[in-house]
């Protein structure tokens, strides 16, 4: 079972080894590679454009609107990862041909307790006089409770996404050149649904 202590020496180490793979490339690239320095290298680009005028200028609206898009739904969707492990350590409990007790006393197989542990769940024991079929019945059990329960949340997270995906197509912030009619047409009508209406003459008798 994995303690604090392990867990921050294995993110040490995994930030050590990121760090000396990335330096290591750089230090590789640095030394092999060609140095040949001209003007025409040293220009500034952009997409593989040539300059015109001044590198200091403002960029189009419409590169930030879908890199934040792109970051908004990469990230929300990161988190199917941990609910893919969730789920399917889940079912492999429900799996029929999984030996969850053995021995005399009984006790947990290591398979059953290694799943147990990925769920977060601490090691379990068996108290004395236990039916095999009795306690994998209730871990099948619980097992599917879990299943299902991973697979309403899944679908309300999906739900959200798509919902938030529907709104900026509608709002047309995926589209990279937007109709110039559209963009009237909606200013026009924004126009007119503010406008002050006339007021009706007061009839007199």
């Amino acid at each position: 079972m994995a303690t604090p202590i392990s867990i921050v020496a294995y993110l040490a180490l995994f930030v050590f080894v990121g760090f000396a793979f990335v330096f290591a490339n750089l230090m590789v690239g640095y030394l092999l590679r060609p140095k040949d320095p001209n003007p025409e290298k040293l220009a500034v680009y952009e997409c593989g454009e040539p300059t015109i005028g001044s590198s200091f200028i403002q960029f189009d609206l419409r590169f930030y609107v879908v890199a934040l898009l792109f970051l908004i739904f990469d990230v929300e969707v990161a988190f199917f990862f941990p609910w893919a492990n969730v789920f399917g350590t889940a079912n492999h409990l429900r799996d029929p041909n999984l030996a969850v007790v053995t021995g005399n006393p009984p006790e947990v197989t290591a398979e059953t307790q290694y799943l147990l542990n990925t769920l977060g769940l601490p090691n379990a024991t068996l108290p004395a006089g236990s039916q095999p079929d009795k306690v994998k019945a209730d871990l099948n059990q619980a097992a599917t409770k879990l299943a299902w329960m991973s697979a309403a949340d899944i679908a309300v997270f999906f739900a959200v996404l798509v919902v938030g995906f529907a709104y900026v197509w509608r709002r047309g912030d995926i589209d990279w050149v937007r109709a110039v009619q559209t963009q009237r047409r909606d200013t026009q009508t924004r126009r007119v649904s503010s406008a002050p209406r006339p007021r009706e003459p007061a009839l007199t008798g």
